[in-house]
């Protein structure tokens, strides 16, 4: 009887670890799926066009992401191109973003330079953009990492955190970001504040809407 209580017990310690370890790696492959669905809506090709003509306040820009250096496994890298429809042969903004998820669920998108960015003007349209490059190139900008999660919606929203993003133009102290991705595009809110915590640069009204096109 003895033996019989022990074995029924380890029986019991037995399926309890085998449903643990299943609820474990039913998690790592919902994480794992999110984070591949974030990517999938980051990447493409989008344009504010719809918005710049219903308010003038707000400029026609292209913002092209495209996925990069693919057979690494420490994050996902994109390299991020922005300009005015206008004049998308020469950018105001070239970066690349390093998107990862954090241990509480989270995902962050980290903000990277690197030099000589208007050689590489166009490389969206590339199999591999940024080729020759590798991380230990990049700058990171320091406090502008844009955290986001998952809504109840199937978006993802998320923005930078307090006054850690430095900026200089138009003599602002700090950068804030504010970002909505969902399958159809973005909203993204990126503003300029000086000492005094007084918008200098940025959309006054509301974030820009991008809607995703075909072009990448």
């Amino acid at each position: 009887m003895k033996r019989y209580i022990i074995f029924l017990i380890l029986v019991i310690l037995t399926a309890r670890t085998n449903a643990q370890i299943n609820i474990a790696d039913d998690s790592k492959r919902d994480n794992q799926s999110e984070l591949s669905l974030l990517i999938s809506y980051m990447q493409g090709s989008f344009s504010s066009e719809e918005q710049s003509k219903a308010d003038t306040s707000y400029f026609d820009i292209r913002l092209h992401m495209k996925p990069m250096w693919t057979i690494r496994s420490d994050a996902h890298w994109i390299y991020v191109e922005q300009a005015v429809a206008s004049k998308q042969d020469k950018p105001y903004r070239q970066r690349v973003y390093r998107v990862t998820q954090l241990s509480d669920g989270t995902f962050e998108s980290a903000v990277f330079t690197f030099p000589e960015p208007l050689k590489y003007t166009g490389d969206w349209k590339k199999d591999n953009p940024l080729e020759g490059l590798n991380p230990s190139d990049l700058t990171q900008r320091k406090g502008c990492s844009v955290f986001l999660v998952k809504s109840e919606d199937g978006s993802f929203t998320g923005s930078t955190k307090g006054k850690g993003c430095e900026s200089d133009l138009r003599n602002a102290k700090y950068a804030s970001s504010e970002v909505i991705i969902n399958k159809d595009g973005m909203k993204s809110w990126d503003r300029g504040f000086n000492e005094n915590d007084e918008q200098v640069w940025g959309a006054t009204k509301g974030g820009y809407v991008f809607k995703k096109t075909n072009e990448n």
